[in-house]
């Protein structure tokens, strides 16, 4: 009798330790897609989420602003995945640690899946970009630097 009345007790304290944390996690999250028709849209995405794994973003160049050694420096990214021939074959995704830029949803949100090309991207976010390679074709990175005063912890 004493047994289970001190596993309940241990269960229950668990359990209302751990659910704010757990709830913590999926509220932070706030990666989705944004539609704006049947073949235009993009996916916000931040770093380390459900959402960034399931794409696949891996090598994605983000640089976290909440680092002690960045001081409030640091890197959003844009990703492209297109198939061998260039051609884009999923919405783009704007990986961002705060709040996405209107200067860079409006140009990814023009990208049409299926007909928008490397020259496309390269003629909206230049040349400045890396390769990741795949199976079906390959990713094209951009980074975007980013500055976030909140995050910056230096004494000057």
């Amino acid at each position: 009798m004493k047994t289970n009345l001190i596993l309940t007790l241990i269960v229950g304290i668990t359990t209302l330790t751990l659910s704010p944390t757990a709830r913590a996690a999926s509220w932070d999250d706030d990666s989705h897609y944004v539609s704006l028709g049947p073949r235009n849209g993009y996916y916000i995405v931040q770093p380390s989420s459900h959402l960034y794994y399931q794409l696949g973003l891996y090598e994605a160049p983000v640089i976290d602003t909440a680092s002690w050694t960045n001081h409030g420096y640091g890197a959003d990214a844009l990703a492209f995945r297109f198939n061998r021939n260039g051609i884009l074959i999923a919405p783009p995704a704007y990986i961002v640690q705060a709040l996405p830029y209107d200067f860079y949803t409006r140009r990814i949100g023009s990208l049409t899946i299926g007909r928008a090309t490397v020259h496309d991207v390269e003629a909206l976010f230049g040349r400045a970009h890396t390769r990741a390679n795949r199976l079906d074709g390959f990713m094209w990175y951009y980074a975007l630097p980013i500055y976030n005063p909140f995050e910056d912890h230096s004494d000057n």
